[in-house]
């Protein structure tokens, strides 16, 4: 009768094969790795989703893999021994002075040491990796608009993770699912251009916002500057001057963040499509009384009604796309682009609002179109100030690559920014006059509710001029 070792002989034998030992390579490998990765997917707080595709589908597919080499090289060492007419008539029994079975012993051992040494040194340099912007952003092409938009805005310093990846098992898991659905739709190629907001899918703002901007501390009153350069020949710069009452969402309630997230006030709407930019009704409920605000012919699903959070006005506050008119204000406020080249604002808005079939074909016509333009219009300008001129044509190109992406089919507006009324609908959703209560009452359009206008597009303010902040001051 024959027993365990001599069924087991004949594998220790055949099994010393380049594939078999490659599978126990493999094996080994995928194990160690696995081993090292899996405290790190276990622990509480943030985790790429990336990771989970590592440990759950990447390395048990490779585990695998390697599993099937070996009795793969078995078979193959085998038939070929057979064809040969070399096949062992016996084989030597399983003992550990048994050459085959302590060269093969021996050769697990060094391989499984040496991917303990390399998967220890790797790994976790490789999940810190995952966990970069640089990673989420610019590894993924189909997040480069996003990325871009990161880049530049005032969270640039917060890991995607930060907000994007839930603490605790929960999170965990709906990363790792998520992080696997977009892996899918990348390699097949289905994923939507534009890509869509994932609002559905966003954490609660107590979890994220609030984290670090605390709804009780007190934001008082606030002077905002709006520049603006015209498009005449000289650039000619106004101000809009607005006393934003921003307020505080704690006991004391006021101003803008009182109103809607103050001490003992629950607002709820309805969203009739899936971008949050049509709402129709209002549930506003402050010192235990609820009124009901509502368009005419609204038709809400209250499986629908969504509680206010800070992101349904602050909906862009990492990735904010600007419009044309905004941006050049901005870039020429900075000096990027220099207000004193002769219509350089009115240029840029024709140059950048054209369209472009990629954004390489972006990359060569922009800069080139805006020194074009000083070149035949004004030789002088750009024979004295070409190094002026390249470089704001170069800035031009940068608010293109910021907002424009031809291959997304993202363009100027795609991503409506919800934070004022000036570029988009914002606050006039809800704040027109025409959501009304059963007794009359509507949702207040009044401009002082929300900020003082102490000047609207005036060349030097009186309030600026008297704090010192207008090129006026000085006159």
């Amino acid at each position: 009768m024959r027993t365990f070792r001599d069924w087991l002989s004949p594998i220790v034998f055949f099994s010393n094969n380049l594939i078999s030992l490659a599978g126990v390579v493999v094996v080994t490998a995928a194990a160690v790795t696995w081993l090292v990765f899996l405290p790190i997917t276990l622990r509480s707080g943030s985790v790429h989703p990336y990771v989970g595709i590592v440990v759950y589908l990447l390395l048990p597919g490779i585990f695998i893999g390697g599993l099937l080499l070996i009795p793969l090289g078995i078979y193959l060492r085998r038939r070929g021994m057979r064809k040969r007419g070399e096949l062992p008539a016996h084989f030597e029994p399983i003992d550990p002075r048994n050459p085959e079975l302590r060269k093969l012993f021996g050769f697990i051992a060094v391989t499984t040491f040496l991917n303990i040494v390399i998967a220890s040194q790797l790994s976790y340099s490789s999940v810190r990796y995952m966990e970069t912007p640089n990673f989420c952003g610019a590894t993924c092409h189909v997040m480069k608009p996003e990325f871009a938009a990161y880049e530049v805005s005032a969270h640039s310093k917060v890991e995607c993770v930060g907000c994007h990846v839930g603490p605790g098992a929960s999170g965990f898991m709906r990363a790792k699912a998520n992080g696997v659905r977009q892996v899918v739709h990348i390699v097949l190629n289905t994923y939507p251009r534009p890509i869509p907001e994932p609002l559905e899918r966003l954490r609660p703002a107590t979890e994220t916002c609030e984290s670090c901007h605390a709804r009780r501390r007190f934001f008082g009153d606030r002077m905002r500057d709006l520049a603006s350069y015209g498009t005449d020949e000289q650039n000619t710069l106004t101000h809009t001057v607005l006393m934003m009452h921003l307020g505080t969402g704690g006991p004391h309630s006021s101003g803008v963040h009182g109103a809607h997230l103050g001490e003992g006030v629950t607002l709820r709407y309805y969203a009739s499509d899936d971008v949050r930019q049509n709402i129709p009704y209002v549930e506003y409920t402050s010192g235990g009384k609820m009124t009901v605000f509502a368009a005419p012919g609204a038709k809400p699903d209250p499986t629908k009604l969504r509680a206010m959070q800070c992101i349904d006005c602050h909906n862009r506050p990492a990735h904010t796309f600007q419009l044309p008119e905004r941006a050049i204000d901005r870039a020429m406020s900075f000096g990027d682009i220099s207000p004193t080249l002769p219509f350089a604002k009115k240029q840029g808005l024709e140059i950048v609002k054209q369209t472009y079939a990629t954004g390489q074909e972006a990359g060569a016509k922009i800069p080139a179109a805006f020194e074009g333009y000083y070149r035949k219009t004004y030789p002088e300008i750009y024979a004295q100030r070409r190094d002026e001129v390249a470089s704001s044509a170069k800035a031009l190109l940068s608010i293109y690559q910021h907002n424009v992406f031809p291959e997304m089919k993202i363009t100027w507006g795609t991503y409506p920014n919800n934070l004022g009324h000036t570029d988009f609908n914002g606050c006039f959703r809800c704040h027109d006059e025409q959501h009304a209560s059963s007794d009359g009452k509507t949702i207040t359009q009044d401009c002082s509710a929300c900020h003082n206008v102490v000047a609207s597009d005036e060349k030097n303010p009186k309030a600026l001029v008297d704090l010192g902040l207008s090129p006026g001051a000085g006159k």
